[in-house]
């Protein structure tokens, strides 16, 4: 593509392609090639041609989107001596776009307000000024004139906000635009005081406000525009622009430096509630949510300086009080209103403000605000309740969702709000939930002990209730409850799983509770809460179980054969029975373990004797999963310190680990069903789930398995390499490293997967990203742990080197973490290792090289860090080879990047070589240079990195 034809006749032949051409390849060529007309110099003459009167819009659009695009992306290129035309042009074009089409004109101001930015204050420090005058006394028509420079106004701050600006002259152009605030703020409230001033002139002047109030200008001057605005909020047309804008007003935290002003808007909110009132008896939702969008900003954003005002506190309590209507507007959300979720975050805000006064002024405010807070906690409870069945029936889904969402935002208030109120917020509910259950004249409905409930579970979530002494009587009341109710029953289920901590300290009361969770275990719609309930009580309760082992057994046997749970809630009840099982005496482990896997067992065993297919396969990943999920919780290892802890005794080692006996029997199975599946992912992924999790719960007791666990690797790694393999590896060296009889198997495995993987990075990696990041995790934790591995011939650091040095090649962030990780260990034996010594002494440059190249822009900035930590590792183990060979690594011009000077890389090789002791200074050394190296010195987007 030549500079020739970028002219404006190409230019409209690509934008007809481009709108009309109905081939996609075609458009895409078309768009290709106007960005870049936009971006030569050819487009500073073009873009006014293309802006003539009897132009399409779409052509004048994208002439206003070029100059706009010149302006801020070239602005160097402009030559000397133009700006003055290029200011006046453009005025004059925004001047004859004033009435029309508006995509336009509004390009238009984008690029005048641009110019502006580049120019104020030094070159234009009139510019404010000098454009409301140009279009207040300018020829044309008024109307138009006026929504032009209202236009022009509303994007001049917007631009500023989303323009690449470095910081300090953001702040200087910020502080120069609102120097003129006053000015501009008297032309806006004349134009709203109009009493014949059009709707869309007051919608764009309430826009302009919005706009300017970002600058942080002095609310003090912003008083009688925000009045105004109150006032319009009797207008229905521009209600919800006059709603905005005021809540963009006094949103602002620079408004605290303006106590008397503020407190002046106090009054003004206080005085909408007769319409919000109204609007709520009318069911007018928008009316209502939109006030209470006004009181919720007002006291959220300054709770803090209006509660320390306190010869003002009866307005402030008023506020409250308003607010606390919103959020107990009747109707329930989000079908009959959508204002009380607003006033959620408010109520957290008031209590942490009045926790944080000095003792004087707190003594003051709970004596106040304390009772209310218990009025909120009956508000919140009655916001919670389910509407009635056939209503909630006709709900959609979408509102269904929405009503969750809510409550789980309810339950965190309720949680906190006990952070205020204590115990005796507990004995409320109590008090209340004993009163439905035994009023036999006034039966209660579902609903009513659902949201009670609910309350006591949002507070015993997370908030310790040991200390509450109506817990024992809340655990007396549950089998009390009828629930023929599903949302009632998952409630019941949800709160006897939140009191489970409760229940490992008070083991009698479990009897009142687990026949309930037993029985719903069989339910199908209570799964989640069910199952999430056992699980919890046996992690908790696990060494108080043993009375109820056989039930619990009995009952999650059933419902597992029945397949009456999905398969994400299987796998939760069989980490529940392993909680379950390795509190049991010792002597009934291995009995009890061997009924609960055998029926598993024997499905596996008919699924291996028949021919391999799709809904088999799902079969044997599930019960694989199953026997993964039940001994990552059956941890004897755990129980033996309780026990060495509880006895002072010293606990011998299980001889034979009732997991290693089970895992040991099954053994042979497993290799059948693999050798049918060895080269499918997932099957291959969940036998090795199996043997990792045993390995983490077991630890040194899964010694008897591990040659055969061994061989087992090697055969799958050698049909279908894959990461779990690599990982699960990664595991036997963790724990065994220091074992000398059990590591000959290891090591003759880690040979021949290293081998295996030599040959993937031979043939091509690139398809191989997770299996390329464990295999530099596992060699990682080689040199960790048995480092002198590297010493043998069998083992070729060499090789992992080189394959190291590929891996930086690769794009995916965690294969790149995995490799810095790998060298910056690597290196740190240079001493100790001879092999590691030969190989960056021969080839140290490379790795620098590679290094370099990644830091300068082929790895992203992210990794910085990381990349810093590898050139700290070589600056700290091998400082010669640095010396030697940075500089030289550096010298190919472009290398590793064009942005780069001769000064930049050898001041770079200076700080280097410099630093050998703070890995701190290191990481900001490189993330500089990487900035250099991408050209984003000194621009914004470096200064939020």
């Amino acid at each position: 593509m030549t500079a020739e034809e970028f002219t404006v006749e190409a230019v409209e032949r690509a934008l007809q392609q481009l709108y009309y051409d109905p081939d996609m390849g075609k458009k895409n060529v078309a768009q290709k090639w106007l960005s870049e007309a936009q971006a030569s110099p050819q487009a500073w003459q073009f873009c006014w041609d293309l802006l003539r009167p009897e132009k399409v819009p779409e052509i004048q659009f994208f002439g206003a989107s070029t100059l706009h695009a010149k302006i801020s992306r070239h602005w160097s290129e402009l030559p000397a001596g133009q700006l003055d035309s290029l200011r006046s042009q453009l005025m004059a074009q925004v001047g004859q776009f004033a009435a029309g089409p508006k995509m336009v004109l509004t390009r238009l101001c984008v690029a005048l307000a641009s110019l502006i930015l580049h120019i104020l204050p030094e070159t234009w420090p009139t510019a404010v000024p000098d454009i409301l005058c140009a279009f207040q006394t300018g020829e044309g028509d008024g109307p138009s004139r006026c929504l032009a420079l209202l236009e022009l106004l509303a994007v001049l701050p917007e631009e500023l906000q989303s323009s690449r600006i470095v910081t300090s002259r953001r702040s200087q152009l910020r502080s120069a635009l609102a120097a003129h605030w006053s000015s501009v703020c008297r032309l806006l409230q004349q134009l709203l005081q109009q009493p014949d001033a059009p709707g869309r002139v007051r919608e764009r002047v309430l826009r302009c406000v919005s706009s300017w109030i970002t600058l942080d200008v002095c609310l003090q001057d912003s008083e009688g525009i925000l009045e105004s605005c109150f006032t319009l909020l009797k207008e229905s047309e521009i209600f919800d622009a006059a709603v905005e804008t005021i809540v963009c007003i006094i949103s602002q935290p620079d408004c605290q430096r303006f106590v008397d002003s503020l407190l002046k808007v106090v009054p003004q909110v206080l005085a909408l509630q007769e319409q919000l009132k109204k609007a709520v008896q009318d069911g007018d939702m928008e009316t209502s949510h939109g006030i209470c969008r006004i009181a919720v900003a007002l006291g959220e954003t300054h709770c803090r300086t209006l509660l320390e005002q306190v010869d003002h506190w009866q307005g402030f309590q008023a506020l409250v009080s308003m607010i606390m209507s919103c959020t107990a507007t009747p109707g329930h959300y989000p079908v009959d209103e959508t204002s009380s979720s607003l006033t959620l975050t408010f109520w957290y805000t008031l209590q942490d403000d009045i926790t944080s006064l000095d003792a004087e002024r707190q003594t003051l405010y709970l004596q106040i605000y304390r009772p209310l807070y218990f009025q909120l906690v009956d508000v919140l409870l009655q916001k919670a309740c389910f509407p009635r069945d056939e209503d909630f029936t006709a709900w959609s889904a979408d509102d269904k969702e929405q009503f969750r969402t809510y409550r789980v935002d309810i339950s965190d208030t309720l949680m906190y709000t006990y952070e205020l109120l204590g115990p005796e917020l507990l004995r409320n509910l109590y008090d209340k939930l004993g009163t439905l259950l035994t009023n036999s004249t006034h039966p209660s409905s579902w609903q009513d002990v659902e949201t009670l409930l609910f309350g006591f579970q949002s507070i015993a979530e997370t908030v310790d209730v040991s200390y509450s002494d109506v817990i024992p009587g809340l655990i007396g009341l549950i089998p009390l409850i009828t629930a023929n109710n599903i949302q009632l029953a998952e409630t019941i289920m949800f709160t006897i799983g939140s009191l489970a901590e409760w229940l490992s300290d008070h083991s009698p009361m479990l009897a009142n509770v687990l026949p309930v969770v037993l029985q719903g275990l069989s339910n199908p719609d209570l799964s989640v809460a069910c199952v999430s309930a056992l699980k919890r009580i046996c992690r908790e309760c696990r060494h108080d179980l043993h009375l109820h082992a056989n039930d619990i057994i009995v009952v999650s046997q059933a419902v597992l054969v029945k397949d009456i749970h999905k398969s994400p809630q299987c796998m939760w009840i069989m980490q529940a029975l392993g909680f379950l099982l390795s509190a049991l005496p010792r002597e009934e482990i291995l009995g009890k373990l061997l009924s609960l896997v055998t029926p598993h067992i024997q499905q596996l065993e008919k699924l291996a004797s028949e021919p391999p297919s799709s809904a088999n396969k799902l079969l044997i990943v599930h019960i694989l999963g199953l026997l993964s999920n039940l001994f990552s919780t059956f941890d004897l290892n755990k129980q033996s310190e309780r026990l060495e802890v509880m006895r002072h005794v010293q606990t011998q080692p299980l001889d034979n680990n009732p997991v290693v006996v089970v895992l040991q029997q099954a053994f042979p199975l497993i290799q059948t069903v693999l050798n049918k599946w060895l080269s499918d992912p997932e099957v291959v992924e969940a036998v090795c789930a199996v043997f990792e999790k045993s390995l983490k719960t077991l630890i040194h007791d899964f010694a008897p398995l591990v040659t055969q666990l061994c061989e087992l690797i090697g055969q799958m790694f050698s049909a279908y390499p894959q990461a779990s393999a690599l990982d699960l590896t990664r595991q036997l060296v963790h724990i065994f490293a220091c074992e000398k009889d059990l590591f000959s198997p290891i090591t003759a495995l880690l040979e021949l997967i290293t081998n295996i993987t030599m040959s993937i990075f031979q043939l091509g990696s690139r398809d191989h990203p997770d299996v390329v990041e464990s295999f530099m995790q596992l060699h990682t934790q080689v040199l960790k742990r048995k480092a002198d591995l590297y010493l043998s011939d069998h083992l070729d650091i060499k090789a992992v080197f080189y394959c190291g040095i590929l891996s930086f090649k690769f794009p995916e962030t965690p294969t790149l973490k995995a490799t810095c990780l790998l060298f910056t260990e690597l290196i740190s034996h240079y001493e100790d290792l001879p092999t590691v010594r030969d190989v960056l002494q021969e080839d140290g440059k490379l790795l620098l090289q590679t290094l370099l190249e990644a830091i300068g822009g082929q790895s992203p900035r992210s990794l910085a860090e990381l990349l810093a930590e590898v050139l700290f590792s070589v600056s700290r183990n091998c400082p010669s080879l640095l010396t030697l060979w940075l500089r030289d690594a550096l010298l190919p011009s472009g290398f590793p990047s064009s942005h780069l000077t001769a000064e930049h890389k050898e001041h770079f090789c200076q700080q280097i070589l410099r630093e050998q002791v703070s890995k701190r200074q290191m990481k900001d050394i490189v993330k500089e240079f990487a900035l250099l190296s991408r050209g984003l010195q000194g621009t914004e987007y470096a200064a939020n990195y």
